[in-house]
């Protein structure tokens, strides 16, 4: 069974402005929001944990599977004119955002294109949505907010502009961060950082979030 809406990923418009992106609501079917929900880890922290990390089985297992398969691939290769075979994936989930998280940043140089699928069900907070913004300075600036309702495909790729945070949230926030990175040494190491990273939030606020 497919989990992703393909075609409407092939058929989402790529923005340029501020930096190249662009947005799919639904892109998760309805359907196996049930299934997703049930099998989601319990994550009690804020801070991003990678797969080895978290208990990932089940329904979000099979979600992550197509999301590292050949046709999800193929269709942001096509939306980007990028050629994305020769280089490695890396997964980190989120389960709970904390009240410094989503302060302004552009992620690092490493990663190529950052893909953001957000698992809540409809989002009513104020914060917690994450914006896309015209400079590194100004969380006003705005060129999109995302809502981080569930099934909202968020892709962009990431240069020295793509800015992006959210207004502070705590609590509850579902995300699975994909990237395709510059190198397997690249994904070893952001992969390192990230479980040395999640153990200092365990007892220390996070200064960035998705």
């Amino acid at each position: 069974m497919s989990y992703l809406d393909i075609e409407a990923l092939r058929s989402a418009p790529l923005s340029h402005d501020p930096y190249d992106y662009l947005v799919v609501p639904n892109f998760v079917r309805p359907e196996v929001a049930d299934a997703i929900g049930r099998d989601y880890p319990k994550i009690d922290k804020a801070g991003s944990f990678t797969l080895d990390d978290v208990q990932v089985s089940g329904a979000l297992a099979e979600l992550i599977e197509q999301l590292d398969g050949p046709e999800f691939r193929t269709a942001i290769e096509d939306k980007f004119d990028l050629d994305l075979g020769h280089l490695p994936t890396m997964f980190t989930v989120r389960g709970m955002c904390g009240a410094h998280d989503g302060q302004i940043h552009t992620d690092s140089k490493t990663k190529v294109i950052t893909v953001l699928l957000y698992l809540n069900e409809a989002w009513a907070q104020d914060g917690g949505r994450l914006r896309l913004l015209r400079n590194g300075e100004d969380l006003e600036a705005v060129a999109a907010e995302v809502p981080p309702d569930f099934g909202t495909l968020l892709v962009f790729r990431r240069s020295e502009n793509s800015w992006h945070g959210h207004k502070p949230f705590a609590g509850p926030r579902r995300v699975v961060q994909m990237n395709w990175v510059t190198s397997d040494r690249v994904a070893a190491w952001q992969q390192f950082r990230h479980r040395v990273s999640a153990a200092v939030k365990r007892l220390t606020p996070s200064r960035a979030g998705a």
